[in-house]
């Protein structure tokens, strides 16, 4: 691998959660689509919105706002669903990865950021946990919190909720 090939930016998908403003992997990201009704599955944490139909595939949506305990995102023309994919899970029997839906206030831009331009995650000062994020990046006048998307839809997150199964 050349020296050159460290230096070269990475391209990251901007959007607004809960007016602060994330970022995720280009890469990570497979479409963007405008926020549709949702079907509500039961016993699932609050957290997951419900499911969707994506060409004949069921994606679970998530309201990372929720789940990161900022009160649930509201719906406005704006809204939208970005489909994100997660590596498969060793303990699964499928090689192929899982694909996400997350509910975002609005899509941003696209990102180029340099190595040099992305510094640790804060340690205080965000709604967020650091434990979900992989580094702070200045992009022109502002920051954007990049987050660390495997663990912030950890797929224990879709696993029916222990009291909400012992309600019913």
């Amino acid at each position: 691998m050349s020296p050159n090939a460290t230096l070269a930016p990475t391209q990251y998908l901007s959007f607004v959660l809960a007016g602060e403003e994330y970022a995720v992997e280009i890469l990570r990201v497979k479409e963007i689509i405008e926020y549709e009704s949702l079907t509500r599955v039961p016993a699932m944490p609050a957290a997951v919105r419900g499911v969707i139909n994506l060409r004949g595939r069921v994606v679970p949506v998530v309201d990372l706002a929720l789940r990161f305990g900022l009160g649930a995102s509201p719906l406005t023309r704006r809204s939208c669903i970005v489909m994100v994919e997660l590596a498969a899970q060793a303990s699964s029997t499928s090689d192929s990865s899982l694909v996400v839906g997350i509910i975002c206030d609005e899509v941003s831009e696209v990102l180029d950021l340099a190595a040099d331009q992305v510094q640790p995650p804060p340690a205080f000062g965000t709604a967020v946990g650091a434990e979900y994020l992989q580094g702070l990046a200045e992009a022109g006048k502002k920051f954007v919190l990049l987050m660390n998307i495997e663990r912030a839809l950890d797929t224990s997150t879709f696993a029916p909720d222990a009291a909400t199964l012992a309600a019913a």
